[in-house]
């Protein structure tokens, strides 16, 4: 019970974290460090959100849903290394986009397309002091791509770029009253990408994907029920997409954010026999009012999440499902679009195997 907090709080926030800051996909968790002996795990998530709004200008003209699905996926191994050291590595999709507003429409954005991907493999050693503090830390390559294509004919394709971060962090553990806090940083990667703007090749373009902290924890509150959760700070505004063909006729950046962004988690998680234990999370995210570029129009969430996990010999299995509330966002000019009553809902199920 004491390892079932962290793997569904990790779960959860992968069917429902692309809108926490607009490209987010992985809460970079370090649960998986905690597993006792050698442990695997597979993740799989699907989110469907619902986003749509309505243009001031053009009166009664709305964009039609542009936030497609997407999948999510990630997979850990970790492993013991003596009494004492711990290793694991991590493969996930750190940011991520799927903008697509529809053709046929009054909008003045409608045709407009946009896609981010990435992926990162992350390698982790951990070592535990006797006084139940541990450190731990390693390094994150990190690739990430971009294509974009709006209304009036610009157009962007950029190169695969493959860059180094690192991660650090420390943690205490209380194993009695299954109580651990774990406080991770992970540095920000800076991606100098090639760029081909509206068929031609240009200067190209630096991308900082942000510095972020996270705070995760959780304590046992009664026998067999656990409470905890998380605290997520990022840099987004750090966050710029300005190639320079589109640096030079706009007066504002492709994609970038006012504001960094904190996210919060809280859950609670009770077993309710050998086999069988269950959860139920919030999630919350401040908006902060300020206008939002076009190829992420939300600001701010709400969430609420469900959870089971079945255990059998060697074997869990960690199911959920989350009800991301979206928060309005009126975008940019020269759009200006008010997008407000969006959702989305995730739906996750993690396998993990200790042998």
């Amino acid at each position: 019970m004491k390892h079932f907090a962290l793997v569904t709080a990790a779960m959860l926030a992968a069917t429902g974290g692309a809108h926490a800051g607009g490209v987010e996909r992985s809460t970079q968790s370090v649960g998986i460090l905690f597993e006792k002996g050698r442990y695997a795990e597979l993740s799989f998530g699907r989110f469907a959100p619902d986003v749509s709004g309505v243009s001031p200008l053009s009166p009664g003209a709305s964009s039609g849903d542009m936030a497609g699905d997407y999948n999510s996926w990630s997979l850990g191994y970790k492993m013991d290394i003596g009494d004492r050291m711990a290793f694991a590595m991590i493969l996930d999709e750190p940011i991520g986009a799927d903008v697509n507003y529809a053709t046929g429409t009054f909008y003045p954005a409608g045709g407009s397309t946009a896609k981010l991907s990435s992926s990162a493999i992350t390698a982790l050693l951990r070592y535990q002091f006797e006084n139940n503090v541990s450190v731990y830390g390693g390094l994150r390559y990190q690739t990430v791509h971009g294509e974009v294509a709006l209304t009036g004919g610009y157009t962007l394709d950029t190169n695969y770029d493959s860059e180094l971060g690192y991660v650090v962090g420390v943690a205490w553990e209380k194993p009695e009253i299954a109580a651990r806090v774990a406080l991770t940083y992970n540095s920000a990667i800076t991606h100098s990408l090639e760029s081909v703007e509206i068929g031609s090749p240009t200067a190209g373009f630096d991308t900082e994907v942000p510095q972020s902290v996270n705070l995760e924890f959780q304590t046992g509150i009664a026998k067999d029920t656990l409470l905890f959760g998380s605290i997520r700070w990022v840099d987004w505004t750090s966050f710029i997409i300005n190639p320079p063909l589109y640096d030079a006729v706009s007066p504002l950046p492709l994609v970038d954010y006012a504001n960094d962004r904190i996210t919060y988690n809280l859950g609670v998680g009770r077993r309710f026999s050998e086999n069988w234990a269950g959860a139920v999370t919030i999630g919350y995210e401040k908006s902060d009012g300020a206008p939002t570029g076009n190829l992420g129009p939300s600001d701010g969430l709400k969430s609420i999440g469900i959870a089971a996990t079945y255990t059998m010999d060697n074997v869990k299995i960690t199911g959920g499902v989350r009800y991301v509330d979206i928060g309005d966002a009126t975008t940019n000019p020269p759009v200006s679009g008010v997008f407000s009553d969006n959702s989305g809902v995730g739906v996750g199920i993690k396998i993990g195997y200790t042998f």
